[in-house]
């Protein structure tokens, strides 16, 4: 296999200023520098191609996942996560290597415009590894990207079971959007940790903004149900629309011992009757 010759290496060292400008150019024509700060992306160019020239000039060859290359292993592994927390999407944090490939062809052509043969076997060798550290580029941003959607999808899951302290000894859970394994876990876990730290009696739980109720979504229920008994308190189901009615009836969903009420209303004036209190308008 052919290698980088000396002269190539030295004519990207010595010209390094005037790659960076037109290589920067580059990517700003292509739309990769979209939510980047000149500063930030003066400095990630700045350093990658003098990791590039430094690993080459160190004879670490094209294998990318070679000890010699660790450090930009590093440099890129860095770049593609910050690039996925600032929102950009895989083309553009691959554009980032492969927008150097123009400025080093148009080098190497002027370097080597009397040796036709030398020439294409050095893009040959510097296409090859460009595309290796472009690959490994998109591997790590994907890995980073998938890492901030979790996180999200685990924020929005608690944001979407907030827990509210309606009365003394009273909670109450409204449920909006569908109802899954994943998230009836979640509705466990923090409805029956606010049990215990309030002590509460009595727990809420108002399906009015889940769309639909099918034979999964009910026994999802029917464990928190049975979850919040096993704590000692009682459980109502508020928001039980006549739609619902009707579905749980056709499936022929068993939710005897369940108490249901049509609204968050009716379901606090009871909470309130067990614990032996009246609410009524003053005077």
């Amino acid at each position: 296999m052919a290698a980088l010759q000396t002269s190539t290496l030295d004519a990207m060292n010595k010209s390094q200023a005037q790659l960076i400008a037109e290589w920067s150019k580059s990517l700003e024509n292509s739309g990769a520098t979209r939510n980047l700060k000149d500063a930030d992306l003066r400095q990630q160019t700045s350093e990658f191609l003098q990791l590039l020239v430094s690993g080459l000039q160190e004879g670490n060859g094209q294998n990318v996942a070679a000890p010699g290359w660790d450090a930009i292993r590093q440099f890129l592994e860095k770049l593609s996560h910050s690039r996925a927390l600032l929102g950009q999407d895989s083309h553009q944090t691959a554009s980032f290597i492969f927008s150097l490939k123009g400025p080093v062809f148009a080098l190497l052509q002027n370097h080597y415009q009397d040796s036709p043969a030398l020439l294409a076997e050095q893009l040959w060798e510097v296409s090859q590894l460009l595309d290796a550290l472009g690959m490994h580029t998109i591997r790590t941003f994907q890995k980073s990207r998938e890492a901030v959607i979790k996180r999200q999808q685990e924020e929005l899951l608690e944001l979407s079971t907030p827990v509210v302290k309606l009365w003394d000894g009273v909670l109450a859970l409204p449920m909006i959007g569908t109802l899954d394994s994943q998230r009836t876990q979640v509705v466990m876990e923090s409805l029956l940790q606010r049990i215990v730290d309030t002590g509460s009696e009595i727990a809420i739980i108002d399906i009015t903004g889940v769309p639909t109720v099918d034979t999964l979504v009910a026994q999802h229920l029917l464990k928190t149900v049975t979850a919040i008994r096993l704590m000692g308190a009682d459980c109502i189901i508020s928001g039980v629309r006549p739609q619902i009615a009707q579905t749980i009836v056709h499936l022929g969903l068993d939710l005897q011992g369940v108490v249901t009420k049509a609204n968050l209303a009716d379901a606090l004036k009871l909470a309130l009757t067990r614990l032996g209190l009246t609410v009524g308008k003053a005077g």
